[in-house]
């Protein structure tokens, strides 16, 4: 799965359907029109905080942006995941089971290393988050209350406030992620 391909396909559809200029769609979305662009393109890989400004200026679920068409039984090999880099590749999100009019939720996996971290813009009203520490430790924050996880400790909150995601032990960290629109 070509990650970029989608976003760029899915994104310019988007924004069509929306009848939106690039101009008008960098005024919503608080990203450059000439970013926009190179992404519609497919010249770019946009980062985490860029899809995210997209699809909260869009009022958009964050996998409309990748999704793909739905298959009857679909296997995802980890070499075949294109992963979205933050933190100069400490934090690592690879796409798993994207949003789509069949389910209300979409799933990741997220390795972050020694010091990476991200934060997070708040989701749409009334998301949830649900996170497991299957390797390492990490800081979840949520409307600045930090929470501490080890391996095995599991984390649901809601996800319509800022929050952010921190390794600050010596370990790489692996989890799962969860995010529930209930739409």
């Amino acid at each position: 799965m070509n990650v970029s391909n989608l976003i760029a396909t899915n994104l310019k559809e988007i924004r069509e359907q929306k009848k939106l200029t690039l101009d008008a769609a960098a005024e919503l979305t608080g990203v450059s029109r000439s970013m926009l662009a190179q992404i519609e393109k497919g010249d770019v890989n946009p980062t985490i905080s860029v899809l995210w400004k997209i699809a909260n200026g869009f009022k958009v679920t964050f996998t409309s942006l990748m999704q793909q068409k739905a298959e009857s039984v679909a296997v995802i090999r980890k070499e075949d995941l294109s992963p979205l880099v933050e933190d100069d590749g400490k934090f690592v999100n690879y796409p798993i089971y994207l949003f789509d009019e069949h389910r209300s939720f979409e799933s990741y996996r997220v390795v972050i290393k020694p010091s990476g971290q991200l934060h997070a813009q708040p989701h749409l009203k009334g998301t949830e988050e649900y996170i497991t520490i299957f390797a390492g430790e990490a800081d979840i924050t949520v409307d600045q209350t930090a929470y501490h996880l080890s391996c095995g400790d599991s984390i649901r909150f809601m996800a319509d406030v800022p929050h952010s995601y921190a390794n600050n032990g010596k370990t790489t960290t692996e989890m799962s992620m969860v995010i529930d629109y209930h739409q």
